[in-house]
């Protein structure tokens, strides 16, 4: 991924350049070739995930297109900041790292999992935690909208609630191939960790509201926004939240900057009315111009 983007754009190239100095080893040869079951190492995926984004994005404000809003699902929400000014890429690319480091040592491998839950309201998916958790960690985890919902925990408890909310009228459980069991309260230890190091970054005032995770407020303060990363380690994201937020605010048009088109699907669940495009390769660029010439307003959102 974001190769065709390096091979293109010299702005590109150098982000890759740059991730690969702050990290003082190659991430950009595991971004471009692999192996991929290098590339999906938690701890890999995150800061390779952010650099592409930021690859993306620099490219796009080089083009004078740049958001109004910016906001990121999960991980996404780093990209979110650097987008925003909020801490440096380099910054950003050492502590995702150890992000996903915590988030790994949380859970030892094959203790806990993640599965989304399609056809069933939030209520219903929260009785189905409470009926199938047996004393367990179990809850959601991802709220995306439009009747998808991710929820995590313990392994035994996540495929206990599957066959409840079966039961209940869910229409699929899909369980996710994930290394750990994010945003729930199982990453408490993670965030612990994490909390220190996000607090002592150099930070500046964000140039544009980041809506966050946690409670799909727009952060305009440095200090806020890194408290919101501080809490969405083990919180859930309300992604559908932060896109009616977002529309509330004017947000007419939204560019997914990064690799994927995950998140332009679920916005337009929320939104019906959005114009929604995805940027993560050259090919993406004639659209991605044309659906920002004359918006009333912009938001980038960073993939997970």
């Amino acid at each position: 991924m974001g190769k065709a983007l390096a091979d293109a754009f010299p702005i590109c190239r150098n982000t890759f350049a740059e991730a690969d100095d702050a990290l003082g080893e190659p991430l950009s040869r595991i971004i471009f070739e692999g192996p991929e079951e290098a590339l999906t190492l938690t701890e890999n995926t995150q800061p390779a995930i952010l650099a592409v984004s930021i690859a993306a994005h620099r490219l796009l404000e080089s083009r004078g297109i740049a958001p109004s809003f910016v906001a990121g699902h999960s991980l996404g929400e780093y990209s979110a900041n650097v987008a925003a000014g909020t801490f440096s890429f380099a910054d950003a690319l050492r502590i995702v790292r150890r992000r996903g480091r915590y988030m790994q040592e949380a859970v030892p491998v094959g203790e806990g999992a993640m599965a989304a839950i399609l056809g069933l309201d939030a209520e219903t998916v929260m009785q189905a935690c409470a009926d199938g958790a047996e004393g367990e960690v179990v809850s959601p985890a991802n709220l995306n909208g439009a009747g998808q919902i991710v929820i995590a925990g313990a392994r035994g408890a996540v495929k206990r609630v599957g066959e409840r909310a079966k039961a209940l009228g869910a229409r699929r459980v899909v369980p996710l191939p994930v290394s750990a069991p994010f945003h729930c309260a199982l990453m408490k230890v993670a965030e612990a960790r994490l909390a220190p190091e996000l607090r002592a970054l150099s930070t500046s005032h964000p140039r544009v509201p980041i809506v966050a995770n946690v409670d799909a407020e727009p952060k305009r303060e440095a200090a806020a926004a890194i408290e919101a990363l501080v809490r969405q380690v083990s919180a859930p994201v309300r992604w559908a939240a932060v896109v009616a937020r977002l529309a509330s605010e004017g947000v007419t048009t939204y560019v997914e900057v990064g690799p994927g088109s995950v998140l332009a699907g679920l916005v337009r669940k929320t939104d019906r009315d959005a114009t929604c495009v995805s940027f993560g390769s050259p090919d993406d660029l004639a659209a991605v111009t044309s659906a920002t010439e004359s918006p009333i307003a912009r938001s980038q959102i960073a993939n997970s």
